[in-house]
C-alpha cells in the first residue's frame, strides 16, 4: 500500500502492516527488550555460554546475544588468548565504546588510571560508567594471564533481580531509590572530572510503560544527592536495605576468569566485582553502547523486514 504524505512524498507499508491494530508505542520487541530470566548464585551449575568459533561464523551472534538480553550475561569459550583477537570477538556486536579510558582496554594493575580497576584491590558489587548521562551498555572482560599469584575470582550480582527482591520486602525503599536522584563524578584523574547533565535515581524506569530498564550503583562513584532532610535519611536506608540484598551470598556468582574464556555482561542490570588477588594479571576488554546491542540483538533473532516493521507498529 502507499501513502501519499504532505508535498508528494510517498511511503510504502506492507499490507500486513496497515492490517494490524492500532499502533503501539509501548510495544517491548520495539525496545529490543526480551522475557528475562533472572540468575542468581545458582547459575554457577550452567553459566550461559557460547563457543567462539560459531560466533566467528556469524552463526552464534544470535544465541549470544539473546543470552546476554535474557540472562544479562554469557561466557565465550575458546577464544584465542590474544588482545587483537578479543577486540575483534567484542567487534561482532558493535562499535567499541571510546571513554577517558580509551577505546578497547588492555592494562594490568599498575594505576596508570586513577581508579580501583587498575589495583589488585578487592571491589564490591557495582555498575561502570554511571557519571556518564548515558552509562555503557555492555562490558566484556578477557584475562589474558594471571601470573605469580592468586585471587581475583569475579563476582556477579542480578541487578534486576536484587531490585524485585527490594520491591517484594520494602516498597518504600524501591520507591526512594527509584525517586531520589544522585549526582555521579569521576575525578581520580588530574585532567578530568565528568559528570552527567543531570542527576539520576539508582532504579530508572521507562517512562512509557514502567518497567525497570537500568541499575546505577556504584559506591565510589557517588556524589551529593538531590534531596533534602528527612529524604536523604529515607535514601540511605534504602540504600542499606538494597545493599544487604546485593550482598547475600545466594544472589552472588562467583567465578574464576579464565584464559580463552572472556565474559561479556549487560552494564544497565548486572552488577560486577572482583576478589583481591596477589602476582599479575592482564586483562583486556571494551564497552558497547546500549543501541548497538539493541541493534545486533533485534537484527540478528529477527529478519530486518520485521524489524523495519517494528518500528513502524510499535
Amino acid at each position: 500500500m502507499t501513502i501519499i504524505g504532505q508535498g508528494g512524498h510517498e511511503s510504502v507499508y506492507p499490507v500486513a502492516t496497515i492490517r494490524k491494530s492500532k499502533p503501539k508505542a509501548t510495544d517491548l520487541a520495539r525496545r529490543g527488550t526480551l522475557q528475562r530470566e533472572f540468575f542468581d548464585a545458582t547459575i554457577s551449575a550452567s553459566p550461559p555460554t557460547v563457543e567462539y568459533d560459531s560466533i566467528m561464523s556469524g552463526n552464534g551472534v544470535a544465541e549470544w546475544t539473546r543470552q546476554i538480553g535474557t540472562y544479562g550475561i554469557s561466557f565465550v569459550k575458546g577464544c584465542p588468548i590474544d588482545a587483537e583477537a578479543t577486540k575483534v570477538l567484542l567487534e561482532k556486536i558493535g562499535p567499541i565504546r571510546e571513554t577517558h579510558y580509551g577505546g578497547f582496554y588492555d592494562f594490568t594493575a599498575n594505576l596508570a588510571s586513577k581508579d580501583t580497576a587498575y589495583t589488585n584491590l578487592s571491589l564490591g558489587a557495582h555498575t561502570d560508567t554511571t557519571y556518564f548521562s548515558e552509562p555503557a551498555g555492555l562490558q566484556m572482560f578477557h584475562m589474558l594471564s594471571h601470573t605469580n599469584g592468586s585471587g581475583g575470582e569475579s563476582l556477579l550480582v542480578d541487578g534486576f533481580a536484587a531490585a524485585a527482591q527490594l520491591y517484594e520486602e520494602d516498597m518504600e525503599a524501591y520507591r526512594i531509590l527509584s525517586t531520589v536522584r544522585i549526582w555521579s563524578h569521576a575525578s581520580g584523574n588530574e585532567d578530568v572530572s565528568i559528570q552527567p547533565y543531570t542527576c539520576f535515581p539508582v532504579l530508572s524506569h521507562d517512562p512509557v510503560m514502567g518497567h525497570l530498564v537500568m541499575v546505577r550503583w556504584n559506591d565510589d562513584d557517588r556524589a551529593g544527592i538531590e534531596a533534602e532532610g528527612e529524604e536523604v535519611d529515607k535514601w540511605y536506608e534504602a540504600a542499606s536495605r538494597f545493599n544487604r540484598i546485593l550482598n547475600d551470598s545466594k544472589n552472588q556468582y562467583w567465578s574464576q576468569l579464565e584464559p580463552g574464556v572472556p565474559l561479556i555482561f549487560d552494564n544497565w542490570r548486572v552488577l560486577h566485582g572482583r576478589g583481591q588477588f596477589t602476582g599479575k594479571r592482564r586483562m583486556s576488554g571494551g564497552y558497547i553502547n546500549r543501541d548497538d546491542f539493541i541493534s545486533k540483538l533485534k537484527l540478528s533473532n529477527m529478519t530486518r523486514d520485521q524489524v523495519l516493521e517494528s518500528t513502524v507498529t510499535g
